[in-house]
């Protein structure tokens, strides 16, 4: 029997195996971490103690095609709070404790904030919700107030040990030189938003809370405009505290652009289509508050003005944007201000296709420039139970497809467009996608809708739910023969159009972008002009049109507006119907007639005539670019 002594003895022999077996483990864990892993342990410890922070990039600025400054940058003084400062610090750890979340009282905020809020008039919950963004990067300081009065700013760096956790700096910001001018074009910039941000290919190296482009030419050529970011390292204590700056790499400036647009004929664009709508409400259509105006060059397809009414303040945006200032600009009744109507919104294009069925139809052997028909207001070729009419009642009498055109008279347009049904081919449909009508024109700006050239097909599909209308009936193509009907098009789209006629019926792709430009002011890029659509339409053809065109400007629906003009112009009214509202006018042109340069659309929303409302608006913007005076028209015109 063994004694107690042998057995402890055996125990101190089996504790002294384990606590080897314990000694060579742990042996073993220090040699792997200290010999094999060594360098990967002092990598994170490294990035442990350092850490980094992105420098913005100021972005390119914008130009147009003379060079004048559309969008520059400025030196702007930012109020920012530091978050990773002791007295901040501990608020926002314990609102972002996901295990213990504990937002502060209303009256820690005040204590902390209250003071410092007042101050840069705002609220101590405002600067708190800033301050706790989880969306960009921890050590950035949060920027709560922008261009901080110089006055404000004095007080907060006298009282910096009232406000240790303040920050006073100048970042680049983005200034307007013209103001709201070419708003729609420029477009805006504001953070990064989420959706952006997933697109990580577009949005590649970007983060969470970087001003990136919004809208308009900011927004297309972001990668053109947006720099390379610097970066800042920064030592930190095992707290987290900051301690020192480490190594800094500057930012690299984004490249500037110069658009096609020309700001002066864009000054004047805008300022004709805002007296347009103001004309259409004297004219007793108060309804009218929004229009579009497009002006191309037709040998190029560069855009020189592009206007949108009503139009909003692209600076609005800088620093962030209130809800309530949102909401007033995507309201109804604001006419949402933000959407570009030259290329975002579509219409039925009214009197202002009948060029497009005139041409189809000389092409088809339909009409040709002297055929006879005849106008007694009210038409129905198609029996007498389906009755349409002229806008005209009492009728035009005898006239041809020239005179035609010249009175914008609908029967001779009925009678072409019901030629085209009979004949079952769709020709007209296709006349006017050789213009572009019904397919984007790809212009390089965001937002572009396509328009609509109906047909068979498209009714059909339409209509899948109502089998009783799935049918093409003659007075579908009756009515697109007079843009009316399911037929739309934007005024970019008939701006090409016109463009097309003008350029001997070849349409050019419509482009805003000029060149790229590099830190020295060369260009690195020079956008070329590219063919959208060959027509196909005959000299002969084209040389009707145009006859006749300029017969509306000097004897017809236009010749009101353009009395006392001192060049030719090739231009065509039109009057849209639109179901629940006033009629919607058009008009469309080029210029000079006998060697164009220039084409021009024009549309005001419930603004009556086309002939009396924007027709002036056309005239004083080819005034401006054929230099001849502008002047207020006042006329009169009831066409359609």
């Amino acid at each position: 029997m063994a004694t107690y002594r042998q057995e402890l003895k055996s125990r101190f022999a089996t504790l002294g195996i384990i606590i080897m077996v314990v000694l060579t483990a742990l042996l073993v864990r220090l040699w792997i971490i200290q010999v094999l892993n060594g360098d990967t342990y002092a990598a994170q410890a490294e990035n442990n103690r350092v850490r980094e922070i992105s420098l913005e990039a100021p972005r390119g600025w914008i130009y147009d095609r003379n060079g004048v400054p559309l969008v520059t940058n400025r030196s702007a003084l930012a109020v920012s709070v530091d978050p990773t400062h002791e007295d901040v610090h501990e608020l926002v750890a314990r609102a972002r404790n996901e295990d213990t979340a504990d937002d502060p009282t209303r009256a820690e905020l005040e204590q902390l904030f209250g003071e410092f809020a007042s101050m840069i008039g705002t609220t101590p919950e405002d600067v708190f919700e800033r301050v706790t963004d989880a969306n960009q990067e921890a050590l950035r300081p949060r920027v709560v107030a922008l261009d901080t009065p110089l006055e404000v700013v004095a007080q907060l760096l006298e009282r910096q040990a009232d406000f240790p956790w303040v920050e006073v700096e100048e970042i680049a910001v983005r200034e307007y030189p013209n103001g709201n001018l070419a708003a729609h074009v420029i477009g805006y910039t504001g953070a990064i938003s989420e959706e952006q941000f997933a697109q990580s290919d577009e949005y590649a190296g970007y983060e969470i809370g970087d001003i990136v482009g919004k809208t308009g030419a900011e927004r297309q050529f972001e990668g053109v405009l947006q720099g390379d970011k610097g970066w800042r390292r920064i030592e930190v204590n095992a707290s987290g505290k900051p301690q020192g700056v480490v190594d800094e790499q500057a930012p690299r400036p984004g490249n500037d652009i110069k658009l096609t647009i020309d700001i002066e004929v864009q000054r004047v664009t805008e300022e004709q289509l805002a007296d347009a709508i103001q004309e259409a409400r004297r004219q007793g259509y108060t309804s009218a508050k929004a229009g579009a105006a497009v002006v191309v060059d037709v040998a190029t397809g560069e855009v020189l003005a592009l206007a949108s009414a009503p139009t909003y303040d692209p600076a609005a945006f800088l620093g962030g944007i209130s809800t309530e200032e949102w909401e007033v600009l995507s309201a109804k009744q604001s006419e949402y201000p933000l959407n570009d109507r030259a290329i975002m919104a579509a219409y039925p294009p009214a009197s202002a296709f009948k060029v497009v069925t005139a041409a189809t139809g000389m092409e088809a052997g339909i009409t040709h420039e002297g055929r006879s028909y005849s106008c007694g207001g009210r038409w129905t070729d198609m029996g007498e139970q389906w009755p349409k009419w002229c806008w005209k009642r009492t009728g035009h009498g005898t006239l041809n497809l020239r005179s035609g055109i010249k009175n914008s008279c609908d029967i001779v347009f009925y009678e072409i467009g019901y030629e085209f049904y009979k004949r079952k081919q769709e020709e007209l449909q296709a006349g006017a996608r050789a213009f572009g009508l019904g397919s984007k024109t790809g212009i390089d700006l965001p937002g572009e809708v396509s328009g609509r050239v109906p047909d068979a097909a498209w009714k059909k599909q339409f209509n899948e739910n109502y089998p009783e209308y799935q049918m093409w009936l003659p007075g579908d193509t009756v009515n697109m023969a007079i843009g009316q009907g399911d037929m739309l098009a934007s005024p970019l789209q008939m701006a090409c159009v016109y463009a097309g006629l003008a350029n001997g019926g070849t349409v050019m792709k419509p482009f805003v972008l000029k060149e790229v430009l590099d830190s020295s002011g060369s260009a690195v890029l020079i956008t070329q002009p590219e063919v959208l659509h060959e027509t196909g339409v005959s000299g002969d053809t084209l040389g009707v049109i145009t006859r006749s065109l300029v017969d509306v400007t000097e004897q017809g629906t236009g010749a009101g507006a353009f009395a006392g003009f001192g060049v030719n112009v090739a231009g065509k009214t039109g009057t849209a119907e639109v179901k629940g509202k006033d009629d919607y006018a058009w008009f469309c042109a080029y210029a000079p007639a006998n060697a164009p340069r220039y084409a021009v659309a024009v549309i005001v929303e419930q603004g009556g005539h086309g002939g009396s409302v924007t027709g002036p608006a056309a005239r004083n913007i080819l005034a401006q670019l054929l230099g001849e005076p502008i002047r207020t028209i006042r006329t009169t015109d009831t066409s359609r």
